[in-house]
C-alpha cells in the first residue's frame, strides 16, 4: 500500500512474514505458508507486491541453504506468480559474519502491467527503470540498490549472536517516492524480566533501535520520501500491567533457585476456587489458563497494553488492528489457531508509515479504494508467526 496511491488502478500489496519455522519443518510449513501466500496474491491481484522475510533461512541458515534455494526458486517461478514478469531480491545470506548478518529477505515483485516503476541506486543517487528478475545475496553491503545494517552490539548485549537490523530499498512508481524498510527487533529474552518493570527494560531497547532506523532513513544524506516499515518489531505487551489485568484476584507464589536464590517461577492462583493456578511465568514460560481471552474479538480487550508505538506517535502510523496477536503460535500443524505457552501473545509483526505515506493511504479511502489491513492464514499453522498484509487498491 505504498506510494501506488498516485497511480490509478493500481494495487499495492505490502507483506511482513517472520519465516524462521518454515525452514525447520519445511516439507510442511513450508507448503501451508506458501498456499496461503498465493491465496493473498490471487485475493489481491496486486500490482506492486513487497515481501519482507525476517529470520530468513531459520536458526540454522548454513544447514538450510538447500531449503532457502528451494523456496526462492518456487517463489520466482510459481504459476501463482507467473504474471510477476520483474522481480528483486535481497538475501542477507553473510552467516559467518558476526558484525553483519541479518538474516532478513526482501521480496519485490512487479506486476507485467505496471509502467514506470523505478528504484533508487543510492551510490549513484539516481532511479534505475527495473527489468527482468534479479536476486542478489551474501554481502549485501556492496549492493547499491539498497542500505543495510545490523544493530550494534551493545544495544542488546546480553544477546551475543543477535541478527536484528534492517534494509532498506526506495521505489518510485507514477513519479511518487517511497521507501521501504525491511526491519528485525529485539525480542524479549526473559518473561520473568519483562514483567518487572513498566515498561520493560527490552521495551527500551526496541525504542532506541527503532529510534535510531527513523534517524536514519530521514537524514539529510537523501532527499526525504515517504517510508513504510514492515518486519517483526517484537513489540510486546506491557508485561506487568497484563499480568495484573488477568490475575485480578489472585495471589502470586514466589519460587527461587535453591542455590542462588534467584527467581525461576511465578505461580499466580485464584484466591477461592481451590486455589486454581491462572498463570505460571518463567523466564521461557507464559502458561495462562485461558487462551480464549488472546483470540476472543482479535484479542481487543488487550490493545490497551500494546504501548510500544506510542512513543513514535508523530512519526509513524498504523491502520487499527483487527487481527488477534500474531505471536507465538504453536508450530503444530494440526493447531493453526493455538498459541505456544511460551510468551504472553503480542503483536509483533506490523506495517506501519509515515505521516506523509498515511496521507497517501488516507487519499486512497477516500478515493474508495479498498484498504486491507490483517493477517495471513488466520486459520493455519503458519509457523510461530503469523504474517501480516497491508493492501491499497482499487
Amino acid at each position: 500500500m505504498a506510494g501506488k496511491t498516485a497511480a490509478p488502478g493500481t494495487a499495492v500489496l505490502l507483506v511482513t512474514a517472520n519465516v524462521g519455522s518454515l525452514f525447520d519443518d519445511p516439507e510442511n510449513l513450508q507448503k501451508n505458508w506458501l498456499r496461503e501466500f498465493y491465496q493473498v496474491v490471487h485475493t489481491h491481484r496486486p500490482h506492486f507486491l513487497a515481501l519482507h522475510c525476517q529470520e530468513f533461512g531459520g536458526k540454522n541458515y548454513e544447514a538450510s541453504m538447500s531449503h532457502v534455494d528451494k523456496f526462492v526458486k518456487e517463489l520466482l517461478s510459481s504459476d501463482a506468480m507467473k504474471e510477476y514478469s520483474r522481480a528483486r531480491v535481497y538475501l542477507d545470506e553473510n552467516y559467518k559474519s558476526q558484525e553483519q548478518f541479518t538474516a532478513l529477505g526482501s521480496f519485490y515483485f512487479l506486476h507485467e502491467s505496471l509502467k514506470n516503476i523505478y528504484q533508487f541506486d543510492f551510490k549513484a543517487k539516481k532511479y534505475k527503470k527495473v527489468t527482468g528478475k534479479e536476486i542478489y545475496s551474501d554481502t549485501l553491503e556492496s549492493t547499491p540498490m539498497l542500505e543495510k545494517e545490523k544493530f550494534p552490539q551493545d544495544y542488546f548485549p546480553e544477546c551475543k549472536w543477535s541478527r536484528k537490523g534492517f534494509l532498506r530499498t526506495r521505489w518510485c512508481l507514477a513519479d511518487c517516492a517511497f521507501d521501504l524498510v525491511n526491519i528485525h527487533l529485539f525480542h524479549d529474552a526473559s518473561n520473568l524480566v519483562a514483567w518487572e518493570t513498566s515498561p520493560s527494560v527490552y521495551s527500551g531497547i526496541r525504542h532506541k533501535a527503532l529510534g535510531y532506523v527513523l534517524d536514519r532513513i530521514v537524514d539529510q544524506r537523501f532527499e526525504k520520501a515517504s517510508y513504510f516499515v514492515f518486519g517483526d518489531f517484537n513489540f510486546r505487551l506491557d508485561s506487568k500491567s497484563v499480568v495484573e489485568t488477568l490475575c485480578t484476584k489472585a495471589t502470586m507464589q514466589t519460587v527461587r533457585a535453591a542455590d542462588t536464590n534467584e527467581v525461576v517461577k511465578l505461580i499466580f492462583r485464584e484466591s477461592d476456587n481451590d486455589r486454581k493456578v491462572m498463570l505460571q511465568l518463567e523466564k521461557k514460560l507464559f502458561d495462562y489458563f485461558n487462551q480464549e481471552v488472546f483470540r476472543d474479538d482479535n484479542g481487543t480487550a488487550l490493545l490497551e497494553f500494546d504501548k510500544e508505538l506510542s512513543v513514535f506517535k508523530d512519526r509513524l502510523y498504523e491502520l487499527d488492528i483487527a487481527f488477534p496477536p500474531s505471536y507465538p503460535y504453536s508450530e503444530d500443524c494440526s493447531q493453526g489457531r493455538q498459541y505456544m505457552n511460551t510468551r504472553c501473545p503480542a503483536w509483533c509483526d506490523r506495517v506501519l508509515m509515515s505521516p506523509s505515506a498515511k496521507e497517501l493511504v488516507l487519499r486512497s479511502e477516500s478515493e474508495e479504494k479498498v484498504v486491507t489491513y490483517d493477517h495471513i492464514g488466520p486459520n493455519v499453522c503458519m509457523g510461530d508467526h503469523k504474517g501480516d498484509r497491508h493492501v491499497v487498491k482499487h
